[in-house]
């Protein structure tokens, strides 16, 4: 088993959401509130977050270093012979809920898990990567899936010649919603249970993700802001909103956790969007824009 650097998993975490809130209040215009805060089991973190703002309506970049006594269900369920055990998990989870309709919503994070050995047994400790990023448009521009793919293709390349397309297959079925039998945008990639490779590759591969997103999602906001919209778009984007909060409601494993192990609610459930809507069986009009984005709701090759 690899030595494990959480103090370099820290560091690398923390120097990510500086970059990457630098790069957004540049985009934005103005600044990002900080909210540190700690967790009375132990550990704590800090937001990053912006609401109301003129590109962003709400967008959190989230870095947290938690721990406790004994891994919570969601964390064990895959790995039944760590329950019990103490644990720690750190990361940088961000999601982005742009005012522009034509501009994705966005989300990535990057972690790690610790599950400690057990004192007085022959245990070792346990760690595991994970961590992705996806693109949720309400208007599909095809040429800015290709470049999110790409960008993320890249990434992967120099670490392992089938990581993409291994990773953007486990985002497609990751991030589907069982119950409208339908994707939750048009992927990216998602991976779990990273460490076979041993730490230090693992690590690197986590650290290519992370590096990854601003050069895969900053181009499509710029080249979409100044975009008019008006009443249309905007409740049609609240309409598929109401998508977002039933995946992450639902399905989302980092949600679960959160919650589970008793983490800052404000923290967890700063990825939903600020407005959104349901609608009683209503079908967007036949060739119609907001029609279109129905083609795209399903797994399939960008780059």
């Amino acid at each position: 088993m690899s030595t494990v650097n959480v103090p370099a998993v820290r560091s690398y975490l923390l120097a990510l959401q500086q970059r990457i809130v630098a790069s957004l209040e540049k985009a934005e215009g103005g600044s990002f509130v900080s909210d540190k805060w700690e967790r009375p089991e132990g550990g704590g973190g800090i937001s990053r977050l912006i609401e109301g703002g003129q590109l962003f309506e709400r967008a959190g970049v989230l870095f947290s270093h938690v721990m406790g006594k004994t891994l919570p269900p969601s964390a064990s369920a895959h790995r039944p012979e760590l329950a019990g055990r103490a644990w720690e998990a750190m990361g940088v989870s961000m999601v982005l809920h742009p005012r522009n309709p034509y501009i994705p919503t966005t989300h990535m994070n990057v972690r790690m898990f610790v599950a400690s050995a057990t004192p007085g047994t022959d245990q070792q400790d346990v760690f595991w990567f994970g961590g992705g990023m996806d693109l949720t448009p309400y208007y599909v521009f095809e040429e800015d899936a290709r470049h999110f793919h790409q960008i993320n293709k890249n990434a992967l390349a120099p670490h392992s010649p089938t990581a993409y397309a291994d990773y953007k297959k486990w985002c497609d079925e990751y991030f589907y919603l069982k119950h409208r039998k339908e994707t939750r945008g048009i992927g990216g990639v998602f991976f779990d249970d990273l460490s076979a490779a041993g730490f230090e590759s693992s690590f690197a591969l986590t650290r290519a993700v992370g590096d990854a997103f601003v050069p895969a999602y900053l181009p499509i906001v710029e080249t979409r802001r100044e975009m008019t919209f008006g009443t249309r778009e905007r409740d049609f984007q609240a309409y598929r909103r109401g998508r977002y909060v039933e995946f992450n409601l639902v399905y989302d494993r980092g949600t679960l956790f959160g919650l589970q192990s008793g983490g800052r609610t404000e923290s967890i459930l700063l990825s939903m969007p600020p407005l959104a809507a349901w609608r009683y069986n209503w079908q967007a009009e036949q060739g119609t824009p907001e029609a279109a984005l129905s083609l795209y709701l399903t797994a399939r090759d960008w780059v």
